[in-house]
């Protein structure tokens, strides 16, 4: 904590004045009783405190408007003019633990994952502030029902707060999406890939094949510049999206992209057996490891998914391999793509590590923020 990190789990608490049942903002004291911090309690959680601040503030309203304003200046300095589709507030990230907004056009989401920013009246004043500050006509509450679980939350359902619509068509890089934010995963799109999306076809070319398409979103990027894309996907409400997006992004000239409904595991297999060949291989599946007790089967998993798509790279074939799982380190992954070549008999060479967007921020203080890892490879013989 005293480093800066905003947790404070039960085991660190000595001991707690007033009722220990009650939801709110707390201080935090030293066993010299000196005060340190201030920030939100739950009783519930195993996250006893995500802490607010380290100067003594009110938590009220001027307080959202002062958090919700730096972070909107922050993507003002720092989002390419392109997308009109971003995360405002990223929970610790944005120095706001437990809280999520995001902008899909003209109509936001708002997430809570803490009990604390649940309470009727500081619920309303956060709708309020977004209101205020980004003239938000249209807002979702997006629901996680394994975070709200956890954090023993009341379960509730998604839903409209304000406005009359929750469907919006947004951009990112040029390309085009629909978005329905009563569906879908996440908080309905993948904004923190945007720039991965890009970099991604900075370096395709020739046939390509995305794994664990989604709605589309590498694929749509690929089908720009190379010659064939096959986009496959377990999902098919997934996939029936991604072809409602590629025909708000037709490409003169180019084949329509092939959607899949497949296993990737299992067509992965299929194809690497068969011979099938390709220039440029996208890996995006979701979290294979939410826990350090499935790590090892979850680097099982990447490590036959990347294995076999190094052998369907022709030589000097790119491979853009992601992993969303906290618990699978940026060295974890590193050396299991390492152990993969080795198995593949391929000569791999690292062109760029990423991570997630930088409206998705990082602090060094808070290694949980830094959750995604991209990392692009050129495979050879």
């Amino acid at each position: 904590m005293l480093n800066g990190h905003p947790w404070v789990f039960s085991g660190a608490i000595e001991r707690i004045e007033g009722a220990e049942d009650n939801i709110g903002v707390a201080d935090v004291f030293d066993c010299k009783k000196t005060w340190l911090a201030r920030g939100l309690y739950n009783p519930k959680s195993q996250i006893r405190l995500r802490l607010l601040t380290w100067q003594k503030e009110e938590i009220d309203g001027e307080f959202l408007t002062r958090r919700l304003s730096t972070a909107l200046v922050f993507r003002k300095q720092h989002l390419a003019a392109s997308t009109n589709a971003y995360r405002i507030i990223n929970s610790e990230g944005d120095f706001l633990p437990g809280l999520i907004v995001d902008r899909y056009n003209d109509v936001f989401t708002l997430q809570i994952l803490t009990q604390a920013w649940e309470k009727p009246a500081r619920k309303q004043t956060i709708i309020d502030k977004i209101k205020d500050l980004t003239q938000a006509e249209n807002i979702v509450e997006r629901v996680d029902e394994r975070i709200r679980e956890l954090e023993q939350l009341p379960e509730l359902a998604s839903a409209l707060l304000s406005g009359s619509k929750s469907t919006a068509i947004l951009s990112m890089n040029g390309v085009q999406f629909h978005y329905d934010a009563l569906s879908g995963q996440k908080t309905g799109a993948f904004l923190d890939q945007r720039e991965n999306y890009a970099a991604a076809a900075a370096y395709a070319r020739g046939e390509a094949l995305d794994i664990c398409t989604y709605q589309g979103g590498f694929a749509l990027h690929l089908a720009r510049v190379c010659d064939k894309v096959t986009a496959v996907d377990i999902s098919r409400e997934a996939l029936e999206v991604a072809e409602q997006n590629e025909k708000l992004n037709p490409v003169r000239g180019k084949p329509e992209i092939e959607w899949m409904e497949a296993n990737a595991f299992d067509l992965l297999k299929d194809y690497a057996t068969a011979g099938r060949q390709y220039d440029i291989i996208v890996l995006d599946p979701p979290a294979f490891a939410r826990s350090r007790k499935t790590l090892p089967a979850a680097m099982r998993g990447y490590k036959e998914m990347n294995l076999r798509a190094m052998k369907m790279l022709r030589p000097g074939g790119i491979l853009v391999t992601c992993s969303c799982s906290f618990v699978v380190s940026e060295d974890d992954f590193t050396a299991m793509l390492t152990e993969a070549a080795q198995d593949a008999h391929r000569s791999v060479k690292l062109l760029e590590k990423r991570a997630q967007a930088k409206d998705h921020p990082i602090l060094l203080q808070v290694p949980e923020t830094a959750y995604l890892k991209c990392l692009i490879l050129s495979v050879s013989h």
